[in-house]
């Protein structure tokens, strides 16, 4: 691994508090010794090594030592499925059409891992979607998310069937279960991946924002199998059902490896008010309306095409709009058949939780906004002005005609 050293000689000849200070993300301090040492925050900016007058250099580490993995040894591309309410949630069903086509790249199997009571009767299924074994924990102890069974059961499965490569989808359960099940591995896992794809030797291309959605970040795991990544729900899409010919087994946990700290005392069913992730049509506003009365309009033109409201993080911030509405990195990933935005820049961060939209139309001001490099369908003008109009139209076309 590459890492930054320091040259306590040269430090010494200099000001350290503003060596110290280089390092926008603390990760240089001084030790009781007066040394400076680099810590756990450090990101290999190279800041440092570029402003510090040759204190910090950045060495690459030979690559002949690091650690092999013999890839042989793994095979197969396996979806982690999750049950909520006795029923396979959808991530489980998009992770299983990207699954299939990583695992068509490499001429590999489909794994399925279900963990949970009564599991027996969704496994068969799951047949429908190319996947070649559906493998299920079916025990009393499973019925309810206690993480160190889980990941026992995860671990368990890992370690009998070797797949190469570890899907997960980000949700509440799979952001507990996939890291610690990885740090047990002693691997990588990459969280909330926007695009997966993979080389002829099977590593994982994997990409997600990064620095606050400011760039890309192409991440590999070379040298360590198997390779974990999460996906959020909504980024890919379900798959056609093909015809069944995959095979169903089952594993089970000791009584030992049921154990676990968490009882759970009560259940309280989530309310079921429908979040933007399941609306087909979605109005989304932004910075540019200038006070929070004024988004009757977007309300108004979401009743009108029978769709929902959804915000930037402008306007959640602004205490404006209910965070649970807020789409992109820091909010929901959705993917409705239109989506038009209202005032919204186009941020990454924005746009990496809608870009998979059929269909966005968006209204700004600004010709040269982000937002219509992604956009099917761009308006150039005052919102103020667009809006009352597109309403006025929509509301002339459903009005009948008198006869």
């Amino acid at each position: 691994m590459p890492e930054i050293i320091i040259h306590q000689e040269r430090a010494a000849q200099g000001d350290k508090s503003k060596l110290v200070n280089l390092c926008p993300f603390g990760a240089i301090e001084e030790n009781a010794q007066g040394a400076l040492e680099i810590n756990s925050n450090c990101k290999a900016c190279q800041i440092c090594v570029k402003k510090g007058g040759g204190v910090f250099e950045f060495v690459e580490t030979n690559s002949s030592a690091r650690p092999k993995i013999d890839r042989s040894k793994f095979h197969g591309v396996a979806v982690v499925g999750e049950i909520a309410g006795g029923k396979i949630h959808p991530v489980t069903l998009e992770l299983l059409g990207k699954a299939a086509e990583l695992a068509g790249k490499l001429n590999e199997k489909v794994l399925l891992l279900l963990i949970g009571h009564h599991t027996r009767p969704l496994a068969e299924p799951m047949l429908d979607y190319a996947v070649d074994t559906c493998v299920f924990f079916d025990q009393k102890e499973l019925e309810d998310f206690r993480i160190e069974p889980y990941t026992a059961a995860l671990e368990k499965f890992i370690r009998t069937y070797h797949p190469g490569i570890v899907l997960v989808g980000g949700t509440t359960v799979g952001r507990s279960l996939a890291p610690r099940t990885a740090a047990r591995f002693g691997t990588g896992l990459t969280a909330d991946c926007t695009s997966l794809d993979v080389q002829p030797n099977g590593n994982l291309d994997q990409i997600r924002p990064a620095y606050g959605g400011n760039i890309m970040a192409h991440i590999n795991t070379p040298d360590h199998r198997p390779q974990f990544a999460t996906v959020r729900y909504k980024i890919f899409s379900i798959p056609q059902k093909s015809l069944r010919h995959g095979k169903i087994e089952s594993l089970t946990l000791s009584p030992a490896e049921l154990v676990s700290g968490i009882e759970i005392l009560q259940m309280h069913p989530k309310r079921g008010d429908r979040g933007i992730e399941e609306a087909e049509v979605l109005i989304a506003a932004g910075r540019a309306f200038q006070k929070k009365e004024d988004l009757a309009l977007v309300e108004k033109l979401a009743e009108l095409l029978h769709g929902e409201v959804a915000s930037s993080r402008a306007l959640v911030e602004a205490g404006w709009m209910d965070p649970r509405r807020q789409i992109g990195l820091s909010g929901r990933t959705v993917k409705p058949k239109l989506l038009i935005t209202c005032g919204i820049s186009g941020a990454i961060q924005f746009v990496a939780g809608m870009s998979g939209a059929e269909k966005i139309v968006a209204i700004n001001s600004d010709p040269d906004a982000a937002i219509f490099k992604v956009a099917h369908i761009g308006i150039v003008g005052n919102l103020y002005e667009i809006l009352p109009s597109l309403i006025a139209d929509i509301q002339a076309k459903k009005t009948p005609k008198a006869i």
